[in-house]
């Protein structure tokens, strides 16, 4: 009986996916001969503040029952997919595969990318730098241990430009070969992974060396290999190498978050929904960065990130990176940066890109 119900229910949903198959193929179409209108005009395959704009019109046309965020999963994927016929991006991130780095890439570009796994923030701006990738993206803050040192010093210095942003949700899990801690004498993460859990690990096993390494891919790549060690990792790690959830959710902060940049050659458009980074640094002198911000507030241009780094000149001089809302094409954003950089001892927009939802 329950069959008889249930056929005409799946004879639509079938004929509903062969209508879904057709338009996307359609949709698909028409994004090749834009590949060729840009190929013609020599502009790029990847538009982030267009995909911003794809991506916020779904929220806002959704009646549901589906939710936004799903909704906004599979639009991002079909643009993947309908990207790699004009060109298959390559983006390097911090490997090996399986890194919350990982997971950053697929949530900005989709699956329908080649990822290149790096084995350092370094080797990601080389990659990028030298054209063996298109772009790369590297972590630069987690909302539970602060700002990630060293790609703060590599903006400083590169030709690259960030062209998006990326927040993920961190879930550190404590896994293992077998599910259970028996015979582990080793807990090995990256250094911030086991900052972000420290208090979690002192309350359960400080008895245990733990062992800072590269990235949590690696240390969960360890942990499959060596049947002493435990990896703090994301359920992304714990299926790449088959290992077991010893422990769940164990981070410190049940709120902790990373944040991302993607970095490349592009400068995208204004998206309607922006934010841009500048570096900046000021003169030695009594109320220079009071004076240096001033034209932020005298044009209304809100700032919603402060951080400073030693400029490494020995004089205890230092660089400022701040993150405003809006785009540097925006007109009261160009007015207070056209101020600014005349106040400014070192001036330099690292780019405008859509805000990460």
């Amino acid at each position: 009986m329950s069959d008889d119900k249930l056929k005409p229910l799946r004879d639509q949903i079938d004929a509903i996916d062969a209508q879904l198959i057709s338009l996307l193929n359609q949709r698909a179409q028409v994004a090749q001969q834009v590949g060729h209108v840009k190929a013609e005009t020599k502009a790029p395959v990847f538009r982030p503040e267009r995909e911003a704009q794809v991506l916020s019109r779904v929220a806002e046309r959704n009646a549901g029952p589906l939710l936004s965020s799903d909704l906004q999963s599979i639009f991002r994927e079909v643009m993947s997919a309908c990207r790699a016929l004009e060109k298959r991006l390559t983006v390097a991130y911090l490997g090996p595969a399986g890194t919350y780095s990982e997971q950053a890439v697929w949530q900005q570009f989709g699956q329908a990318v080649d990822g290149l796994p790096c084995v350092s923030i370094d080797e990601i701006f080389r990659s990028v730098e030298a054209g063996t990738a298109e772009f790369g993206v590297v972590p630069v803050e987690n909302s539970t241990e602060g700002a990630v040192n060293r790609t703060l010093d590599l903006l400083m210095r590169t030709t690259l430009s960030i062209s998006g942003e990326v927040a993920l949700p961190v879930q550190h899990s404590l896994m293992t070969r077998t599910g259970t801690m028996e015979g582990i004498t080793h807990i090995c993460a990256h250094s911030q992974a086991l900052a972000q859990c420290q208090a979690w690990l002192n309350e359960h096993y400080p008895q245990l060396e733990r062992r800072a390494v590269a990235s949590n891919g690696e240390a969960a790549r360890m942990a499959s290999e060596q049947a002493g060690v435990a990896a703090i990792a994301g359920d992304m790690a714990a299926r790449r190498y088959s290992l077991a959830i010893a422990h769940a959710h164990i981070q410190d902060d049940p709120h902790n978050r990373t944040r991302f940049f993607v970095v490349g050659t592009l400068q995208p458009g204004v998206s309607g929904r922006d934010q841009t980074s500048l570096l900046l640094s000021v003169p030695n002198k009594s109320g220079a960065v009071y004076e240096l911000l001033a034209p932020l507030a005298r044009h209304g241009v809100s700032m919603t990130r402060f951080e400073s780094r030693p400029a490494r000149t020995g004089r205890w001089e230092y660089f400022f990176f701040v993150d405003i809302e809006g785009h540097a094409h925006d007109a009261k954003v160009a007015e207070a940066l056209a101020e600014l950089q005349t106040q400014a001892a070192f001036f330099k927009v690292l780019g405008s890109y859509p805000h990460a939802a």
